[in-house]
């Protein structure tokens, strides 16, 4: 079925993306509702990846499943990463180490870019969120929470294991030197963007000057995050070494930070009330990572730096891993353009990526499309001169990666979530 010419699956979609920015105060009960509107219509009039009915949606549940697993274990336990993050009092220290005026702001970008690189653009966004909540007094500008989210997708833009797409690429066959010339474009775009949000942020709140008396720096709290963080990187690479495959049928990922989190609970308690307010916040990001899933996209069009560019403005609304493994199947794209794309692309609109739905948890007002655009419109500039400077500097060069194709077959399973997503 059709409406307008489009099908109707994909208005359903849409609509419910148009919901989420409208009704940001209901944005759960938007999705959730829209995720089942286009489950019961496909059940009915359509099909799952070309399977009817049920047997249609089981067979996408048992594809997906590895990702939303991921994903989900990765956004309850960073929630209760970043608390432990805060309650150390390390980021009470900060004001030591950072310039008291606007560049306070911009060098703390900067740290969540290096910290995404090789950690994960969820936990990255998080922990900068609480470094922010506590260096401005709570009071931090929509446009800044734009600019966090920003630095951690640029920051794992150009490695294999700081993104959900970039991990999926290193998985189906591109070298992590593809990859890493996303590079070019993400420092470009952060230069621009980490500026302006600094600005912003201290005309809002200025940076505090002085540290707070009587800081009692706990110790085991920072061991415990390490620990986490460490298992979580540890896990992600000895598996995409050695058990690739495991990958493919677990959430080895998200398992493995809820383990470090058990193991370590003895020592310094999680604040387990914090979950509640996760999961709801888990849930709306999964619901539209399947309203994503439930789209029949059969192609892209032909690989050109130009759809690659426009790719980057798709993935602010159409979750990022559907369409890298769409990328991945059909082939003849520059990686490196690519990543950067999709990587940085989604965090010009609050959902468009996992990292921005995390920090929503933290920061409700930035669920409001219309503030993030009005203030985080720098983003969207970045990523403009990020990837001219892409273009000029490295050049699209699908064919010098030729040697290097990756392989369909790999593809059909989802990678494990590190961030990701969306930018969700």
């Amino acid at each position: 079925m059709t409406l307008a010419g489009l099908p109707l699956d994909f208005v359903l979609f849409a609509l419910t993306l148009l919901g989420v920015a409208l009704f940001h105060r209901h944005t759960l009960a938007v999705a959730v509702t829209g995720m089942v509107a286009i489950a019961l219509y496909k059940l009915g009039f359509g099909d799952f990846a070309g399977v009817p009915g049920v047997q249609g949606l089981l067979g996408l549940l048992a594809h997906e499943w590895v990702t939303l697993g991921n994903l989900l274990g990765l956004l309850l336990g960073f929630a209760l990463l970043a608390d432990h993050f805060e309650r150390s009092e390390v980021t009470e220290l900060l004001p030591r180490i950072l310039p008291d005026d606007w560049k306070g702001g911009f060098v703390l970008l900067l740290i969540i870019f290096v910290i995404s690189s090789f950690l994960d653009n969820i936990a990255a966004a998080m922990i900068g969120g609480a470094m922010a909540h506590v260096l401005y007094a709570g009071r931090v500008h929509v446009g800044y929470l734009a600019a966090i989210v920003a630095a951690s997708n640029a920051g794992g833009a150009g490695s294999v294991i700081g993104d959900t797409t970039t991990t999926m690429m290193w998985i189906a066959g591109v070298s992590p030197v593809q990859v890493f010339e996303a590079y070019a474009g993400a420092i470009v775009a952060t230069l621009f963007f980490g500026v302006v949000a600094a600005r912003q942020q201290h005309a809002c709140q200025p940076i505090m000057r002085d540290n707070p008396r009587d800081i009692h720096l706990d110790h085991a709290r920072l061991a415990i995050v390490a620990i986490i963080l460490a298992t979580a990187i540890a896990a992600n690479v000895w598996f995409n070494l050695r058990h690739p495959e495991v990958l493919n049928a677990l959430p080895v990922i998200g398992i493995a930070v809820w383990v470090a989190l058990f193991a370590t609970a003895g020592w310094r308690r999680p604040t387990w009330s914090l979950l509640p307010g996760a999961l709801r916040g888990s849930v709306f990001l999964l619901s539209l990572v399947m309203c994503a899933a439930m789209m029949p996209v059969k192609a892209l069009p032909a690989p050109t730096w130009a759809t690659t560019f426009g790719l980057g403005f798709v993935s602010a609304v159409f979750d990022n891993i559907p369409l890298t493994a769409l990328a991945l199947r059909q082939g003849g794209y520059d990686w490196g353009f690519l990543a950067f794309a999709v990587g940085f692309g989604g965090s010009m609109i609050w959902f468009g990526s996992s990292a921005g739905v995390a920090l929503s948890n933290m920061y409700p007002q930035a669920r409001s499309v219309g503030a993030w655009l009005r203030g985080g419109w720098h983003v969207a500039v970045g990523y403009i001169l990020g990837f001219a400077v892409l273009l000029a500097v490295v050049g699209w060069d699908p064919e010098g990666h030729a040697r290097q194709k990756p392989s369909a077959p790999s593809v059909e399973s989802p990678a494990p979530v590190q961030t990701q997503p969306h930018k969700p």
